[in-house]
């Protein structure tokens, strides 16, 4: 059986939002590993600095630009800096985010536009000047948008989070459509890895904390969850960049440990009519013989880690 030939993005760029650490710097790492040329972005100076000094040890080529996404002023910044470095822009990640988790009744104002501005606005900004360059470019490009398995089923006191994820894989979709003549194609990534956020979980901290200190993580982490390590998600974004992906687009794409999933996109799955339309008492005669009997569940499903103990 032939091998299949390594992916090659030799003389492609790429910027990475959020990449200082955790995913994102495994997101650079891996472009930069495949032969990109990679702006490394993140608020926090001395942690993009450290993730440069990380890629260019290991061969790559990288330079730092420190900025928060979400205005446009910021997302014209790294174009610009992709540009000057390395004299064109073919790959945007938009992976930079934060948590400000509360439940609903105690969320404030300023816990979800925090949120809201740095995940669903960043990407939108940040696409949107990279779409205006790709496309005046001429040579397609790819755009991998972050989302979150809290933004395809919704999670418990991530309100702002869930909304935000859940409106990246809605533009991805959007996206793909609005820039395929363009040769520029656009997926949603739905990582899972043993990062801040996780680790703080109940059910993983123990088993991320062995991993820490060197142990294995067992299979049923790696295969029954889908949860492993930030590298372990890495391997799909310089994967999507490539030629060998030129025609996947539109697609939510989950990752994480040895497990690789596609999500299904929102679609109709009961239906009943009624003739000359519906009234209450009509809706509520018919709801559990009909529709109600397909109810969709929500939430993150807890893990089972029986045989992980």
């Amino acid at each position: 059986m032939a091998h299949p030939s390594p992916i090659d993005l030799t003389g492609k760029v790429a910027v990475v939002t959020g990449s200082g650490r955790g995913l994102g710097l495994a997101y650079a790492t891996a472009l930069a590993a495949a032969g990109a040329a990679v702006v490394v972005n993140d608020v926090d100076e001395a942690a993009a600095e450290r993730a440069v000094a990380a890629v260019t040890a290991a061969g790559g080529t990288a330079v730092a630009e420190t900025v928060p996404v979400g205005t446009a002023e910021a997302a014209d910044r790294l174009v610009a800096r992709a540009v000057h470095a390395f004299g064109r822009l073919d790959v945007l990640v938009t992976n930079a985010g934060i948590l400000r988790d509360r439940m609903l009744w105690k969320m404030t104002d300023d816990d979800f536009d925090a949120v809201v501005t740095t995940h669903l606005r960043g990407t939108f900004t940040c696409a949107r000047a990279a779409a205006v360059h790709l496309r005046a470019q001429g040579q397609g490009g790819s755009l991998v948008l972050v989302g979150s398995p809290a933004g395809q089923r919704g999670n418990l006191g991530q309100t702002n989070y869930a909304a935000a994820k859940a409106g990246i894989a809605a533009m991805a979709r959007t996206w793909s459509m609005e820039l395929a003549r363009a040769g520029i194609t656009v997926n949603a990534i739905v990582p899972v890895a043993a990062t801040a956020m996780t680790r703080t979980l109940p059910a993983f901290a123990p088993h991320v904390e062995a991993m820490e200190h060197g142990a294995p993580l067992p299979d049923a982490l790696r295969k029954g969850e889908g949860f492993g390590t930030p590298e372990d998600c890495a391997a799909l974004v310089p994967f999507l960049a490539s030629d060998a992906a030129r025609g996947i687009t539109g697609q939510c794409i989950g990752i994480g440990g040895d497990k690789l999933t596609l999500w299904s996109h929102p679609q109709e799955v009961a239906t009943a009519y009624a003739d000359g339309g519906w009234t209450p008492q009509a809706l509520a005669t018919a709801w559990h013989t009909s529709v109600g009997r397909a109810a969709q569940t929500v939430g993150i499903p807890a893990p089972d880690l029986t045989e992980a103990r």
